[in-house]
Order: C-alpha cells, then structure tokens, then sequence
C-alpha cells in the first residue's frame, strides 16, 4: 500500500525535475555559471547544451540505479530477493516503498541543483542567498533516506532472526 504513494511521489518529481529543468533552461544564457568564484569573471562556465546534457544524464543514471532494485523486487526477476521480501511481507511494501521514494529525493535533488544553476546565472532577479536553506537541503534529505534504509535491514534482519 505505502509503496503506491512513493510511486506517486516519484514520478511526480520526474515532472517536477523536467519541468524546472526546461523552465530555466531556456531562460539561461549561452554560457552558464557553475560556481561562483572570487574572481572578477565570475567562477567557471560551461556551455548551456552541456548542462543541460549533462543534468539529463545525470537523471537518467540516477533513476536507472535507484528504481532497478524496486522493479527486480516487484516483478519477482531477482529470486534471491524475492525469497527475503516475498509478497504480503510488510518489509516487501517498506522497500519498496524506500526506493521509489529515494528515486524520488534524487530527482527533487536533481531539481534543486537546477534551481541553483538558474539562481547564480541570474543574479538581478533571484539572490541565490535568499535560497541557501534549499541548497542544503539536498545532503540532509539523502543521510535521512540512507538512514532509513539501514533501519528498514535491522528491522528486517530481527523478522529473520525471530
């Protein structure tokens, strides 16, 4: 049943993730701002094809890595697996659950990284300082959904144990 709702969030940030990933792109320059350096020019720069390339194939591996396990649980390829979280195990729902919502936190991630490039290349409009809560938002979200995951094993290794 949980799982329904992380499918629901995941694909919900898919859009969330291109949308905002369209949206700025097409309001960014030919040259994008990565960091923002010391120096007078600015920080480094890239090319906006290469970003925005770039982004795409970093949401393509990330959702291939994150959803490939929770596909291989539900459709039962992986028979190891399927022996440790058969079907009406609860554990089973928690998992898969876990990883359609990690696939979900990579791509808001994602998301946000995108809204960052579009704050530092727009500086007149959006002060990325304003937006700083954002930015780290993104290692916190990924330590709380790797500790989750470590405490959906132990909870898991004291069903087999028992």
């Amino acid at each position: 049943m949980y799982h329904r709702f992380g499918k629901a969030f995941y694909y919900f940030s898919i859009f969330i993730f291109l949308f905002l990933l369209l949206y700025f792109y097409s309001a960014m320059s030919e040259q994008v701002i990565y960091n923002l350096g010391e120096s007078e020019s600015g920080g480094g720069r890239i090319g906006k094809d290469s970003l925005f390339y770039g982004l795409i194939g970093a949401f393509i591996l990330f959702n291939v890595i994150a959803i490939f396990p929770a596909k291989m649980l539900e459709t039962k390829t992986h028979q190891k697996m399927h022996r440790i979280f058969p079907l009406g195990d609860p554990y089973r729902d928690y998992m898969l659950t876990w990883f359609y919502s990690f696939g979900g936190v990579l791509n808001v991630s994602l998301g946000i990284m995108t809204f960052y490039f579009h704050a530092i290349n727009n500086q007149e409009g959006i002060s990325s300082d304003y937006f700083n809560v954002f930015f780290y938002l993104i290692p916190v979200l990924l330590v709380v959904w790797i500790i989750g995951l470590v405490a959906l094993f132990v909870g898991k290794a004291k069903q087999l144990k028992a």
